[in-house]
């Protein structure tokens, strides 16, 4: 049985990769999507996972398949389905190794996984469930979402949350705000950037936003602070832990890698949500810093998520 069950997408991110000899931009095929990165990154760091989500029947999506088995993720409910075509991310790449997004998903086979496609003693024996919001879109993986988070609630799985805002896949940023609000009553760890707070939680300081995610029951919270490192926030009080310096080459798939890593740290403490003070989860964090901090030193997401090795080796140092 998995330690972690992801439910989302998974997807291609076509990652701008220079221009061809003709001086036409070349775009390289990439697997990522935020819920397989954060398995991925667990996968690597020794800890079983599961994903649910849907892929079309199409070149793509039977390489999506193949790239989770080939990093040990269980994908037995991951639905291959002919109607529908895998979502498509085209990814844009400042000097800087920022991004911008250009999504071909109307619909995306991602959004069209139904509550009845899920397997819910699969949610129900895992240690924690994680979910992002771009399934909360649109209609049925909306649904499929929220029913799966009340069986992970039910069953006593703990619920893990990254907003992961993309606003090109919104009808605006109050309809999203509203529906990634929806999540929340749910959750027992959250992660979000510092551009996210406003929108999630309408306060801008990751202080306030971490305290007010922690008042609505939120256990541990922590918002990612780019190349600052992270902030995080328990019952007992909050903390910056700083990042590790990198020269960065592609930020694609950096938070999901570094919640892999926060996640392994939780389960491999032992700790309970609840349980989990600010001496522990500054350790989390800087555990997923390591993992972060040497994905972005590569291209793409999950190719360039790192060994067990390599994070301990950085760590050590």
């Amino acid at each position: 049985m998995a330690e972690v069950t992801a439910l989302g997408e998974v997807l291609i991110d076509f990652t701008d990769a220079g221009t061809s000899e003709g001086g036409q931009k070349l775009f390289e095929r990439n697997p990522g999507g935020a819920p397989a990165n954060v398995l991925v990154a667990l996968e690597r760091l020794g800890h079983k996972t599961a994903f649910i989500g849907k892929v079309g029947d199409d070149m793509h999506g039977r390489f999506l398949k193949q790239v989770m088995d080939d990093n040990g993720v269980d994908t037995s409910n991951l639905v291959i389905d002919p109607n529908f075509f895998t979502t498509l991310a085209f990814v844009a790449l400042s000097p800087t190794g920022e991004r911008t997004f250009s999504f071909a998903r109307k619909p995306g086979a991602d959004t069209q996984l139904a509550p009845s496609e899920l397997d819910r003693d699969l949610i129900a024996g895992s240690r924690v469930f994680h979910v992002g919001s771009l399934s909360l879109t649109n209609e049925p993986a909306r649904s499929a979402t929220m029913t799966a988070l009340r069986v992970a609630k039910d069953a006593g799985v703990v619920v893990s949350y990254d907003p992961n805002y993309r606003d090109t896949l919104w009808d605006g940023p109050e309809v999203a705000a509203g529906q990634m609000r929806t999540v929340i009553p749910y959750v027992d760890v959250m992660k979000l950037s510092d551009e996210e707070c406003e929108l999630v939680t309408g306060r801008l300081e990751p202080a306030m936003a971490a305290e007010w995610l922690l008042e609505q029951g939120v256990k541990v919270c922590v918002v990612t602070l780019g190349a600052d490192g992270a902030f995080v926030a328990t019952h007992d009080g909050s903390a910056v832990v700083p990042g590790y310096a990198a020269d960065v080459v592609d930020t694609t798939g950096a938070g999901d890698s570094f919640w892999g890593g926060f996640l392994a740290g939780m389960l491999e403490s032992g700790l309970a949500p609840a349980d989990v003070d600010i001496a522990a989860a500054q350790g989390f964090v800087r555990l997923g810093n390591a993992v972060a901090s040497l994905t972005v030193r590569g291209r793409g997401g999950i190719p360039s998520i790192p060994e067990r090795k390599d994070v301990e080796a950085l760590l050590a140092k």
